[in-house]
């Protein structure tokens, strides 16, 4: 009921949205003389706002249309090359490049909330020097329901699936919610000695153990019973989108929960966008419409899938506590003895503090301690770690020369 009602609502307040637009346009219109006066500008800058804050987002484009190796500049194209019904797995392939031999990596996206276009900045980093695949999940408000529902185990049989796609000679990166699920993946797969199990698995700001440092997310995945989750947090898609009565944790209220844990910073960046546009300062505000464009535009996540996380991954701890399975079976991280383990951590991070991620390392004894690393980038919080100047410099280096090092021969 409370998603159809905020459909409802959404669909409603369109006339506004587009009166605001409309607004937006006359008010900055050269012919209109009211658009040079400080009353002018500010009905436009107001309006500009308003329509932003209300305005019905979608998945952002990935905008990869090139990449510069060794000061040459070489087209990216976008390719399918594996299609499941909640994800697809993308090549962005440099034509080309392709006599370079540069190292794989599946990139792991997350799904709790962002499109994978959260991580261009990852991708736009990777490419330079990578061949990268990305899995780039549906929103869940548009598979149907005959699809079938979509669990924990579903998610690790898509990356065995991949993984196994994209063998040999693979490096596997995770970044945030997907650290833990991406362990156990190859954790099966060296318990199987499958040929599949990559060189190298970085893993990135994740709850591999959410007991290691508390956060906010991890106190109300504590303070709050399984029953509270799915009373509160699952819904069923509405009739207009194609996947109608599917359960679901919305796309709308994990927005509501990013924008919860730090309301005055959101506030105050809209505040600053308006006095950049009646200031004239469209570069500033262009910066600012861009990077909400993004923030704001979520996905509906599998409620199959949301539940299995808060109850493994954050209330039992079942992973580092040796109790995790998978179809029944046992995963052993102990079980590694191939894959080299690569943990990254920002000092800042509120979301999975350090200590959270490293964990990893304290499960995988059966790797010999060559095969181990550490990073814990200083002055860095959550998205730091994957996107920015911190990540372009110092952290994606050092994830390079760690893959070449322990590639496949």
């Amino acid at each position: 009921m409370l998603y159809s009602l905020y459909d409802a609502k959404t669909q409603a307040l369109s006339p506004f949205r587009l009166l605001a637009e409309t607004t937006r346009m006359s008010f900055t219109n050269p012919w209109n003389p009211w658009a040079y006066t400080p009353w002018g500008r500010a009905m436009a800058a107001g309006s500009d706002v308003l329509e932003s804050v209300m305005r019905e987002r979608t998945k952002p484009a990935w905008g990869i249309d090139f990449t510069v190796v060794d000061d040459e500049e070489y087209p990216v194209e976008r390719h399918v090359v594996r299609s499941r019904p909640f994800c697809e797995l993308i090549h962005f392939k440099r034509i080309g490049a392709e006599k370079r031999n540069d190292p794989k990596i599946l990139l792991v996206a997350p799904m709790s909330g962002h499109f994978a276009t959260l991580l261009r900045g990852t991708v736009q980093a990777l490419i330079q020097d990578h061949e990268v695949y990305v899995t780039d999940w549906i929103d869940a408000a548009l598979v149907p329901v005959e699809d079938g529902h979509f669990s924990l185990d579903d998610y690790i049989d898509y990356l065995l699936d991949f993984m196994r796609f994209l063998a040999p000679d693979l490096n596997v990166m995770a970044v945030c919610q997907p650290a833990p699920v991406t362990l156990a993946a190859v954790s099966l797969l060296a318990q199987h000695d499958d040929p599949a199990q990559p060189s190298t698995m970085t893993l990135m700001g994740g709850p591999i153990d959410p007991a290691a440092e508390a956060t906010v997310v991890t106190q109300l995945a504590e303070n709050r019973t399984m029953s509270w989750f799915e009373q509160h947090c699952v819904h069923l898609v509405p009739g207009r989108f194609p996947g109608a009565n599917r359960r679901v944790y919305p796309g709308f209220l994990q927005l509501r929960a990013f924008l919860s844990m730090n309301p005055a910073r959101h506030t105050s960046a809209h505040m600053k966008m308006f006095n950049h546009l009646i200031e004239g300062d469209g570069e500033s505000a262009a910066a600012h419409r861009k990077f909400y464009d993004e923030y704001l535009a979520v996905m509906d996540t599998p409620a199959e899938f949301y539940l299995d996380t808060i109850r493994e991954i954050f209330k039992e701890r079942t992973l580092p506590r040796g109790l995790f399975k998978w179809r029944g079976e046992t995963v052993d991280p102990s079980a590694i003895t191939k894959t080299a383990l690569l943990t990254v951590e920002g000092a800042l991070d509120d979301i999975s503090a350090p200590g959270q991620t490293y964990a990893a390392h304290d499960m995988c004894t059966g790797l010999p301690k060559a095969k181990h690393k550490n990073i814990v980038q200083e002055n860095v919080g959550h998205y730091g770690i994957f996107n920015g100047r911190r990540w372009r410099e110092q952290i994606k280096p050092q994830i390079g020369e760690f893959i070449r090092k322990h590639r496949a021969a």
